[in-house]
């Protein structure tokens, strides 16, 4: 009976120990940051246009009379952004560098071009928006996150060795970054400015900057915010009802108490797709800012924490992709990648949850709006040029490329 019970403890052993090595071999491939971002990619953004298709389903029959129009319009910068992407992942990556200095200027300058008369369009109360005639509109600062990124990891790669002296890792990135924000902050979105202040602070932090600098950095970029946040009064009720927002049922709690609601109601495994009650008009912005709301309302706490997996493996990748190159451009840009991204995601499911104030910010890849959308798919799509450079992942793939087409008149 003992040797019974052994042999049993045994097997269980080794099968566990064979479910490691499996797990490690396959880690260990050089295409697997590649298939972690193309997959998570790709289930990110069906999850998106089918949330995108529920969520706005009520709102898009009483303002459009059908209820696809925003699914459809979600759908076109899809078609748009992901053609993009691909053409992204295939370009050299001293072409990409050459694009961060433009890209930089031409998104500050959109940015600016939000507070000329005629062109600024004012949306939920922030200056933010650009309109170029008819329903075309576009969100410059968007297009700034990735050239903030792009900008700042071509400046620190040149650097090189010059960033042992502390003068470097400021000068000139950290000025020219607060001019960027400013513009953010002076339209009013302090949730697009907390995305670009995360940015450089990781990137502060990828390249090594010393304790007591960072440490600065962080505590001028908090009270700069919650600085920012006390300016207007409205903007003050807005932030602090997060606490207890059921208090303001009726007032600046109503967003989020529906929020709360429509997390409750879905339970473990949701209440199924398309039966959100809270879609039906309580609960704002179902669509865009709390779309993650009526994941869990739909999908309940399961499809919850599949989106919270899926954006780890992203995290994880872009990390894997950062650790294992020698290029120093492609290690700051991966990284700052998914600094940019997973920062977003948790403030705005930070929000969500109650756990931070609401700032309106849109969930990557699943809340609508094509100005996010197309930065942040060619963003997933330069991660994935990356990735296609790690070491043996060039092989891999000319190695993949011979068995699927293999040469005529070989065996």
């Amino acid at each position: 009976m003992a040797t019974t019970t052994r042999e049993a403890g045994k097997a269980r052993g080794a099968s566990g120990d064979s479910f490691a090595t499996a797990l490690k071999r396959t880690l260990d491939r050089p295409l697997t940051s590649y298939h972690i971002v193309l997959g998570v990619t790709g289930l990110l953004l069906c999850l998106g246009l089918l949330m995108v298709l529920s969520a706005s389903s009520v709102s898009s029959l009483r303002e459009y009379g059908s209820s696809y129009a925003i699914f459809a319009r979600q759908a076109m910068w899809v078609a748009i952004a992901v053609p993009v992407a691909w053409v992204t992942s295939r370009l050299p990556h001293r072409a990409v560098r050459a694009m961060s200095w433009p890209a930089l200027l031409v998104s500050a300058g959109l940015i600016a071009m939000t507070y000329l008369p005629g062109f600024g369009v004012l949306v939920n109360g922030n200056r933010n928006w650009i309109s170029f005639g008819g329903p075309f509109q576009l969100q410059p600062s968007e297009l700034a996150k990735l050239a903030l990124v792009l900008w700042l990891a071509d400046v620190y790669a040149r650097k090189g060795r010059l960033l042992r002296e502390w003068r470097h890792l400021i000068v000139p990135m950290v000025p020219v970054s607060v001019v960027v924000v400013g513009l953010v902050v002076a339209q009013g979105d302090l949730g697009t400015a907390l995305v670009l202040f995360a940015i450089v602070l990781g990137m502060l932090w990828v390249v090594g900057a010393p304790a007591r600098l960072f440490t600065g950095a962080f505590l001028i970029t908090l009270v700069t915010a919650f600085a920012l946040a006390a300016t207007e009064r409205e903007r003050v009720a807005r932030l602090t009802s997060f606490v207890d927002p059921i208090s303001e049922y009726g007032a600046n709690g109503w967003q989020a108490s529906h929020g709360f609601f429509a997390l409750a109601t879905g339970g473990l495994w949701g209440r199924g797709i398309g039966a959100s009650s809270q879609k039906w008009g309580g609960l704002p912005e179902a669509h865009t800012d709390y779309i993650f709301a009526i994941i869990g309302e739909e999908f309940g706490l399961f499809g919850t924490l599949v989106v919270l997996a899926l954006f780890a493996a992203l995290a994880y990748a872009g990390i894997r992709i950062a650790a294992r190159t020698k290029d120093r451009f492609v290690r700051f840009a991966s990284a700052g990648i998914v600094v940019w991204l997973l920062s977003q995601a948790l403030i705005n499911i930070g929000m969500v949850l109650g756990l931070l104030p609401v700032v309106g910010i849109p969930l990557p890849l699943i809340s609508y709006g094509g100005s996010a959308l197309v930065p942040t798919l060619v963003a997933l799509g330069l991660l994935m040029s990356f990735a296609r450079h790690e070491p043996g992942a060039p092989a891999a793939l000319r190695a993949r490329r011979r068995t699927r087409w293999p040469v005529s008149g070989r065996t």
